[in-house]
């Protein structure tokens, strides 16, 4: 299937806007309200709704990424930028004095999750080719709104350290979870994989399964 290209528009104070273009997508409704910034959250429940807000704006553009690769052979899985992707958030994470192997294994989970959502969709659209996409974002623009949130994902994660260690943190983050799901509307596979992504975000452990 031939498609067209066109400019690829993105939010980057809440969620990724052109994902509500993509037939049979509910995965992140741009928010009424927008998340505080990591200077201004000073509760737990703060920081840590703003490290998950910014895991569903970064899953929302899996949607995107599967549109602008349909059709055109391309992988889901893509070494080489995964770890430029990893290399640079390491480097950040040492700038800014938050741990860089929390901040790198909290990404990777969210490479694998946005990877999760690729497959699915491409799944979906083999299924069913009257809700595959008919254009093609630019991958290159959606690429640039992933490494701003990958930046703030950095500052949100050194914010939260104290939160993150606390006996509070997974009944914290379940709350968290909760409300961004619902205030961003997402759909089943996207609050399940939003599930996924968060793993890491409290203890170490065993991170792979869905």
């Amino acid at each position: 299937m031939q498609l067209t290209a066109h400019p690829l528009r993105l939010l980057t104070a809440g969620a990724v806007a052109v994902v509500a273009l993509l037939p049979g997508t509910h995965a992140a409704a741009a928010p009424s309200q927008p998340p505080p910034a990591s200077g201004a959250s000073h509760s737990g429940y703060d920081r840590l709704r703003l490290l998950v807000d910014l895991s569903a704006r970064r899953l929302a553009t899996a949607d995107v990424v599967a549109s602008a690769k349909w059709g055109t052979g391309a992988p889901v899985d893509d070494p080489a930028r995964e770890q430029q992707v990893l290399d640079t958030v390491a480097r950040l994470a040492h700038e800014q004095g938050a741990d860089p192997q929390e901040t790198v294994r909290f990404l990777r989970q969210q490479i694998e999750a946005n990877k999760l959502v690729q497959r699915a969709m491409r799944k979906r659209w083999n299924a069913d080719p009257s809700e595959a996409p008919t254009s093609r974002p630019d991958l290159t623009q959606v690429r640039e709104e992933i490494n701003r949130i990958n930046v703030e994902m950095v500052r949100a994660i050194g914010a939260s350290a104290s939160v993150r260690t606390a006996p509070s943190c997974d009944a914290t983050l379940t709350a968290a979870g909760a409300g961004v799901s619902h205030r961003r509307h997402l759909d089943r596979l996207h609050a399940r994989v939003l599930r996924y992504a968060l793993r890491p975000v409290c203890a170490p452990g065993d991170v792979s399964a869905v």
